[in-house]
This record gives C-alpha cells, sequence and structure tokens, in this order.
C-alpha cells in the first residue's frame, strides 16, 4: 500500500464500518438516546445556552456534542442520520492529526506517521466508539490538538500555547475539567520529552498556566451566560456541583485500582498482543526518544489517575488511544524481525469456534438472540484467523492490514451479536406509542427515574412525569385520563393487563398503561422501574 492512498483507505475503511453499524442498530438506550434528546429538547426550545432533560436543566454534561448535533440538524433537518455520522468524522479526523503528531515528533523517520493511524484506527475500543454518539472520542479530539500544541510550544512557536489553550477550552466545552487530566501531565513532565536546551523551563511553566486560563476563559464564556439563564441550582452544579459530586463518587471504590489492566489487552487489541509490539518496547527502553518519552507522559499519568478514581468505564481511556498508537507506530518500525500477529489469530480462532458453539448451548426454545447466530459468523471469523496468520512481511506492510481485520471483526460484531439484540434497545415504537398518548391530550408519566431516552425518539414536545412509587397511585387518581410508562420482566404476560403499547427493553418489558389498568398493574409486585444510570 503507498501512503499517500492512506487516508482514501481510512475514510474508506471508516464509512464500511458506519455503514454497517447504522444497518446493525439504531440509538441504543440509555445514554445514546439520553444526548440525543437533550439535543432535541435545545433544539425545540431555541436555547442552545443551556441543555435541558424532560423539561428540566441537564447540568452533566457540557453543550459542546449537543452543538455538533446543531450544527448538522441546521443544514440537513431534523434527521436520525446525523448525529450518527459525529463520531465517525471526529474518528477520522483524529487519524489525520495522529499523522501530524508523528510528522511533528519524528521528521526523519516516515514510518511511525504512517502506521500510527492505522494502529488507532484498527484498535478495538477506538473502533466501536467510533460508531457511538458518547463523548469520549469528542474528548478524545479536543485533546489531540492540545498535546501538537505542546509540541510546537516545546520548539518556541508561540501559537503552540495559543493550540493548547483552545484544546482546553473545547475540552471542557466538550466534558468538562476531565480535559485536564489528558493533557496536563504531558505539559508538567515537558522537561523529560522536550529539548531542555532550548527552553527556559520557568517560562514554560508560568506560559503553561496562562494557556490554561486562557481555555477556562473560553469555557466561561458559554457558561457563564448559561449559568445566568439556567437558574441558580444549574449554576451551582456547572461551577462546582457537579464537579464536586463527582469527585465524592469517583472515590467511593466501586471498582478496584487495578481494574483497568487485565482490560488493556481486550480495548488495546490486536496491537497489545502482538510480540513484535513488545520486543520493540523492550529496545525503546534503550533510547533516548524524545517522542516516546511524549507518549509516555501522555499515557501513563492518565491511567494512573484513572486508575485511582473508582468510578471507571472503559472509554474513558479513550483520549489516550492516540498515545499509544504513536508508542506502538514507532517501536514497531526498529523491528528487523515482525513476526506474525499469531495471538491475534488465535484469539479470532476463539471467538470462530464460540460462535459456532453458542447456539448449541441456547436452544431456540429460549428465545436467546444467541440461539440464532448464523453458522457463517463463527466461519466467518474463522477465515480472518486465516488470514491473520499468514501475514508476514515488515511492520509497514502488516498493520495496515491487521488494522484491516480488526474493523472486518467489529463489522462482524455488529452484524453477528449488536444486531440480534438492538430491537431490545430501540425506543422509537415505544416513543411512537408516548407521542400518540399526547397528541390524544393525554399526560403521561414513567414509573422510576427518566433518561429522557423516549423525547426524541417519539419526538415529543412535552416532558414525561417522573413517578416513584409513593406518588403513583395518586398521581393516577388526579390524572385518569392519563398514562404511565412502565417496566415489567422479560417473562411477564402482560396480556391481562391491556397495555395500549408494549415492547422488550433492555432485559426486560416496557408497556404504556392507561391509567385504570396501570392501577391494576401495581398490585404485580414485580412491577419494575428504570434503573438509574449516568455516566
Amino acid at each position: 500500500m503507498r501512503a499517500n492512498r492512506d487516508p482514501y483507505l481510512w475514510a474508506g475503511w471508516l464509512a464500511f464500518l458506519t455503514a454497517v453499524a447504522l444497518f446493525s442498530r439504531s440509538y441504543f438506550a440509555i445514554d445514546e438516546t439520553r444526548y440525543l434528546s437533550v439535543a432535541w429538547e435545545m433544539w425545540q426550545r431555541g436555547d442552545f445556552l443551556v441543555p435541558f432533560k424532560n423539561g428540566e436543566p441537564y447540568s452533566h454534561k457540557p453543550p459542546l456534542l449537543f452543538w455538533l448535533i446543531h450544527a448538522g440538524w441546521a443544514v440537513t433537518g431534523i434527521n436520525d442520520w446525523w448525529p450518527r455520522l459525529i463520531s465517525p468524522l471526529l474518528a477520522i479526523a483524529s487519524l489525520f492529526l495522529v499523522r501530524r503528531l508523528a510528522i511533528e515528533l519524528w521528521p526523519d523517520r516516515p514510518e511511525p506517521a504512517r502506521l500510527a493511524p492505522w494502529i488507532l484506527m484498527g484498535s478495538l475500543m477506538w473502533s466501536l466508539y467510533s460508531q457511538a454518539l458518547m463523548f469520549d472520542l469528542l474528548m478524545a479530539f479536543c485533546t489531540l490538538p492540545g498535546i501538537l500544541g505542546l509540541v510546537w510550544a516545546s520548539r518556541g512557536k508561540a501559537h503552540g500555547w495559543k493550540l493548547f489553550a483552545l484544546s482546553v477550552g473545547l475540552g471542557v466545552l466538550a466534558k468538562g475539567p476531565a480535559i485536564l487530566l489528558h493533557l496536563l501531565p504531558a505539559a508538567l513532565l515537558a522537561p523529560w520529552w522536550a529539548s531542555s536546551n532550548a527552553l527556559a523551563w520557568r517560562q514554560w511553566y508560568t506560559r503553561l498556566v496562562l494557556g490554561t486560563l486562557g481555555g477556562a476563559a473560553l469555557a466561561l464564556l458559554w457558561a457563564i451566560p448559561a449559568g445566568f439563564m439556567g437558574g441558580e441550582a444549574y449554576r451551582d452544579a456547572i461551577f462546582w456541583g457537579q464537579t464536586a459530586n463527582r469527585m465524592v463518587q469517583s472515590f467511593a471504590h466501586q471498582r478496584p485500582l487495578w481494574w483497568y489492566l487485565p482490560l488493556l489487552p481486550l480495548l488495546l487489541f490486536p496491537w497489545f498482543l502482538w510480540p513484535a509490539f513488545w520486543r520493540g518496547m523492550k529496545g525503546a527502553a534503550k533510547k533516548q526518544d524524545k517522542g516516546l518519552r511524549l507518549a509516555l507522559a501522555w499515557m501513563l499519568p492518565a491511567l494512573l489517575a484513572f486508575s485511582l478514581i473508582s468510578g471507571k468505564q472503559p472509554h474513558y481511556l479513550l483520549p489516550e488511544f492516540p498515545a499509544f498508537a504513536l508508542l506502538a507506530g514507532r517501536v514497531l518500525v526498529e523491528q528487523e524481525r515482525i513476526s506474525r500477529p499469531w495471538p491475534a489469530a488465535l484469539m479470532l480462532v476463539a471467538l470462530g469456534v464460540l460462535m459456532l458453539s453458542l447456539p448449541h448451548f441456547y436452544p431456540p426454545e429460549s428465545g436467546s438472540a444467541l440461539s440464532q447466530l448464523p453458522a457463517w459468523g463463527g466461519w466467518a471469523f474463522l477465515m480472518l484467523a486465516i488470514w491473520t496468520w499468514l501475514m508476514k512481511g515488515s511492520a509497514v506492510s502488516q498493520v495496515p492490514w491487521l488494522s484491516g481485520v480488526a474493523i472486518l471483526a467489529m463489522a462482524a460484531i455488529h452484524l453477528l451479536l449488536i444486531r440480534p439484540i438492538s430491537p431490545a434497545y430501540d425506543v422509537r415504537p415505544i416513543g411512537a406509542a408516548i407521542a400518540k398518548a399526547h397528541y390524544e391530550s393525554r399526560e403521561v408519566g414513567n414509573l422510576g427515574k427518566y433518561h429522557a431516552q423516549y423525547q426524541f425518539a417519539g419526538r415529543l414536545s412535552r416532558p414525561l412525569i417522573q413517578l416513584d412509587n409513593d406518588s403513583v397511585r395518586a398521581w393516577l387518581s388526579t390524572h385518569p385520563n392519563g398514562a404511565v410508562v412502565m417496566y415489567f420482566p422479560k417473562e411477564a404476560d402482560l396480556k391481562p393487563l391491556h397495555p395500549r403499547f408494549s415492547q422488550a427493553y433492555r432485559g426486560k418489558q416496557v408497556a404504556l398503561m392507561d391509567a385504570a389498568d396501570a392501577v391494576l398493574a401495581l398490585g404485580l409486585s414485580e412491577t419494575g422501574k428504570e434503573p438509574a444510570s449516568e455516566q
């Protein structure tokens, strides 16, 4: 493959994976549907400063992702497909930024700039979240200009600090002050990775403080007017309450310190398991490579910080994936002998055997989606394993092909595993039923915490009333013409309850019940509420 064709190949692979993802599923409840509904409510209200969820100011996330959704809607009109394209577009833009970083770090070595984007695109977690409407890939994209700005600043280019400040500001608008965990370690450790003879370190840290304050000032251009418009409770939440509460909750020992470590081979599959990568790392330890040091200063402190914070999720580490891609791209080209990626081949064999075996463990009468897995899925993974096993040659020749195998494996996962379960996460049918009830001038409540997952799906113009076990009976008695969204066990027979509408939903059933039938349903001891979830 020629290097000048790489961007076209990146775009082709990502377009293919995006098309498969669009075919395989709709927006997944709860997170994607919640964020989409927040953007929908802002759009309806014509309020682009204060995010709203179910009629109330929403302080959990800043507005940058919602603004990107609005920008597309302003051009294309309200639709389902534009928000699904935001993450793929951010993903491919990130590949160009990673290549630019590699060129800056190793101007005399073209190979890392060739390999790093392929490694990033082919990493399992990156390819998965390149198709998700979430905040972490946006945060990763916002981190990259900041690191590039630090590299430029370390070479005496004043505009590097302007780029760093822009990155801080955009990161705060993307997901809050967490951007500092991704940027500050590399900035603080600059004496280790930068050319110290070109810098006055007192001046460096002074400019670092000023750049950070400049980024904060950029975020305040939104936060101050939004705080006044959103009211006192919202103002307190965005300036202090959310940060303080999240810190308290995060150190509540929800997950152990080592939780990320056993996940790394899976998150960074297939590269983390490649013996050639580890041989390259062993050789790199003996070198004084400033680019490698920057990658480590960017990656390891963030991993340590997120390990210390007990509220852990795999996607919190996405902004560090570009650092790993740069690191791997650099050490792989040092290998005179590149082994075949046999651990990845063995893992694909295991997946193929598992796919072929699962229907035998889940008979058709079980009703499980796993019983419906087609045999071609298992054989597809076995064919990918053979392709991987036969790879040979240099890193420059193997890496693009191995990245393609990883993309094909992720596409197969979408078709074989995600598509069969997607109807239980697609809330458009229940959203349409709620919209019909609203059209009939009925008030609609939701039993349990409501995440606004039905607002955009049903294009609802009114919020749902959030009810709990203590308030639902009183509400039903005062709204005899109303309806309630209720949740039931998967195996419950709802026919005797005469729901207006019901469907499978996240391992349960969700039903829209008229008031009289809802009173009857409340007599069932197993009537469930929507579980709480806030990422």
